[in-house]
């Protein structure tokens, strides 16, 4: 089987649900908080990951804690980082 190649984007997105959209200057609290692993590439990568493809995936991440986690995701679907 081919390697596929993969070079991109890859984040976390950080989505805060509130009843209300915040007027200009407002704080609002009290919503719901949920993190999810995105970008365009590791989108791309992951799917055909888990299709059974024998991807490598070139992107940056930081040394961080969100780093940690993209990596660990990207281990666990066995891409080549």
């Amino acid at each position: 089987m081919s390697k596929i190649v993969v070079a991109g984007s890859a984040n976390i997105d950080m989505t805060a649900y509130v009843k209300t959209l915040p007027r200009p200057g407002e704080t609002i609290g009290g919503g719901r908080f949920m993190q999810a692993n995105g970008g365009k590439g590791a989108n791309q990568a992951v799917a055909a990951g888990r299709l059974g493809g024998d991807v490598l995936f070139l992107t940056c991440v930081g040394d961080d804690m969100q780093g940690k986690m993209l990596k660990d995701v990207f281990a666990s679907d066995g891409i080549d980082t």
